[in-house]
């Protein structure tokens, strides 16, 4: 069985070598969309996982979607 790893958007960001700022601007999206996506506060839709996964190179099944605990 293979063993896939798995990454937070904000590890698969930084293991991509983007700041947020750069990967929010290759995304087309706000540092603060970004970091809510990277805090579990929102979530990305479809298209926007799929520029994800193209620009962290990483697979959808890879990421780790963080849940917040507002309470």
């Amino acid at each position: 069985m293979e063993i896939v790893e798995k990454y937070t958007l904000k590890t698969a960001r930084e293991k991509a070598g983007f700041k947020q700022k750069e990967a929010a601007d290759k995304l087309n999206i706000s540092v603060d969309t970004l970091s809510n996506y990277e805090r579990g506060n929102t979530y990305p839709d479809v298209i926007m996982i799929k520029k994800m996964e193209s620009l962290y190179s990483v697979d959808y099944n890879q990421i780790i979607f963080l849940i917040s605990n507002n309470g």
